[in-house]
């Protein structure tokens, strides 16, 4: 019995995903005995090299040749939307993780997909509801161009016009660039109070620390990261990471069920998991549990049941996956602590809000997904 962990190993977002969502993957089937019904389960590993043709062979191999009944992670758009088609043809289930793209359970959705953490809705619209009513009302947006990045800034787009906030411009650029100057320099000339990110892993690292060297924070805009994870806090230190604005789907340190699970994957991965990570360890969990509660192994029957099951573990509590894949929970707006606030390191985030789950995220009708249509 196997399973696949599909993402990015080597580059821009192995940090975020990587090795660590492997290690997750393993500890959850361990936990659960290491077997379903007696049959062993087995973690595979696939880089996709954040390409979606690379992303859909592997998947396509690991489904007619290994008989991988779940591929899960992906951490890029792009591959979760390839996946996600090539996982219907074959009836199996695919759960992406770091997935922002809205598409994936919107006008894409299919009856063996689900999403476990966010969409681009969810990170951006809160966040920019919250900005715009403290007085941060022009934005300008530096954004990754493709299906990720335009999704992102689409939404946070509509969220601030509908806070009463104005877009003054944006500026996109390819995956993985190293040289964010021109982009800054545009951001810079706009005027705008709010400089948005829509961008994550390595690109926003580097467009963060350059956004610093400009002194872009000093000169009393706001940066907002549309989409920030722990392991990029870590790179970039309190120093310069401090007094971001962004929401998120899980934090280590929000109470003592998820302190422990983080430390012992601390323990294994020598770092604090992300949300990514962490909820790669609760969709594998949760699809394990399925599987044992029927007899049909096809991924239309299995994810009937995951639906049918509540998903409660130290990731979230009491959630149930909507009819269109969106696993239902809340989200969380927080701000990065400065150095003196911190007391250690990964004690790095200070919460703001809880989001509920009805906020977070698009209701079902607004979703476009053709499953639930009429």
């Amino acid at each position: 019995m196997r399973i696949g962990v599909l993402n990015d190993q080597s580059g821009l977002y192995a940090d975020l995903g990587g090795p660590g969502s492997v290690i997750a993957a393993r500890m959850a089937v361990e936990d659960l005995g290491g077997a379903v019904d007696g049959r062993p389960v087995e973690v595979l590993v696939g880089d996709h090299q954040n390409k979606a043709e690379i992303g859909a062979a592997i998947a396509r191999r690991w489904f007619d040749v290994d008989q991988v009944g779940m591929a899960i992670g992906f951490d890029n758009s792009s591959v979760a939307l390839a996946v996600e088609s090539v996982a219907a043809e074959h009836d199996r289930v695919a759960i992406g993780t770091a997935v922002g793209s809205i598409d994936f359970t919107g006008r894409n959705c299919t009856p063996t997909a689900a999403s476990w953490l966010y969409d681009s809705y969810a990170l951006t619209t809160s966040l920019a509801h919250a900005l715009v009513a403290a007085g941060r009302d022009s934005w300008f947006f530096i954004t990754v161009d493709y299906n990720f990045g335009h999704s992102m800034e689409a939404d946070a787009r509509r969220a601030v016009a509908a806070s009463g906030g104005t877009v003054l411009g944006s500026a996109r650029h390819p995956l993985g660039t190293a040289d964010f100057s021109a982009y800054l320099l545009q951001a810079q000339a706009s005027g705008a109070k709010v400089i948005g990110f829509a961008n994550g892993g390595g690109d926003l690292v580097n467009v963060l620390k350059q956004a610093n060297e400009f002194g872009l924070p000093q000169s009393g805009r706001t940066l907002a990261a549309m989409l920030l994870f722990i392991t990029d806090v870590h790179s970039l230190g309190l120093a310069t990471a401090q007094g971001l604005s962004f929401v998120t789907a899980f934090y280590w340190d929000r109470d003592a069920a998820s302190r422990a699970w983080a430390r012992r994957f601390q323990a294994r991965h020598g770092a604090m998991p992300t949300m990514a990570q962490a909820g790669v360890y609760s969709a594998t969990r949760h699809y394990l549990r399925a599987l044992a509660a029927g007899s049909e192994p096809g991924g239309t029957a299995v994810m009937a049941r995951m639906r049918a099951m509540t998903v409660e573990d130290f990731y979230v509590h009491d959630a149930r996956l909507r009819a269109d894949g969106r696993l239902l929970h809340p989200m969380y707006l927080m701000r990065v602590k400065s150095p003196a606030e911190s007391h250690g390191a990964w004690d790095y985030y200070a919460p703001r809000a809880t989001i509920p789950a009805e906020t977070a995220f698009r209701s079902l009708a607004e979703g476009g997904c053709p499953l639930v249509r009429g």
